[in-house]
């Protein structure tokens, strides 16, 4: 295992850089949006959840506060899991997933194009 101040050193840069993190009425959010590559966009949210669960511990035990992880995952064409409504609805703000979705497309749209031309 690594030195305390090691890991102390690692979540503070991840919390910074990294990962969104909203602290309110102790309760920490990290939120991790990403666009796959693959097709597997349930599996990519369960590993992400795992993931984070060093972390959330972690964060626990220095802060005293709860932790939600929040993976919002689409595929690169667009493909989203059940779950991503309920997500989407716990991060603050209008966030519709349609629009999401859209931007997912057109940045592999971009891409595509990039690569083709």
């Amino acid at each position: 295992m690594f030195p305390q101040y090691i890991i102390q050193y690692i979540i503070i840069i991840i919390i910074i850089i990294i990962i969104p993190v909203i602290m309110k009425k102790g309760t920490c959010i990290l939120r991790d949006v990403s666009i796959s590559g693959d097709r597997n966009v349930i599996k990519n949210e369960a590993d992400k959840t795992l993931k984070y669960k060093d972390l959330t511990t972690e964060i626990q035990l220095m802060w005293n506060v709860k932790i939600k992880v929040i993976p919002v995952i689409i595929e690169a064409t667009g493909t989203i899991s059940k779950s991503i409504r309920k997500y989407v609805s716990n991060i603050s703000g209008k966030h519709e997933v349609k629009e999401l979705q859209k931007a997912a497309i057109l940045g592999t749209v971009h891409i595509l194009r990039k690569v083709l031309m």
